[in-house]
């Protein structure tokens, strides 16, 4: 599913908001979590998961086309840890 996706689902379930306000709601929201992670918070969303930011170390890796060696810079990587109801319901079984 892409963003544009969601807000279109969004709005038809919720008849009384139009496709604008959606968007609006779901960019915010959106922007939110990124300013949080870019200051280095972290974002928990109950149930759902959470979000931070993990730094990687610089290291050297390879080129896989050439083999060379190459320098890796050090740099910020987002991280995502799914929350226990989340879990629950992606292991249901189908049958019950």
């Amino acid at each position: 599913m892409i963003k544009s996706e969601l807000i279109q689902r969004i709005a038809r379930r919720n008849g009384s908001l139009y496709q604008r306000d959606v968007e609006t709601i779901v960019t915010t929201i959106l922007d939110e979590i990124t300013a949080a992670l870019a200051r280095g918070d972290r974002v928990e969303l109950r149930g759902f998961g959470a979000f931070s930011v993990k730094k990687r170390e610089a290291r050297t890796g390879r080129n896989p086309r050439t083999g060379e060696q190459v320098s890796v810079d050090e740099k910020s990587v987002p991280f995502f840890k799914t929350g226990k109801e989340m879990r629950e319901r992606l292991n249901e079984d189908p049958k019950s």
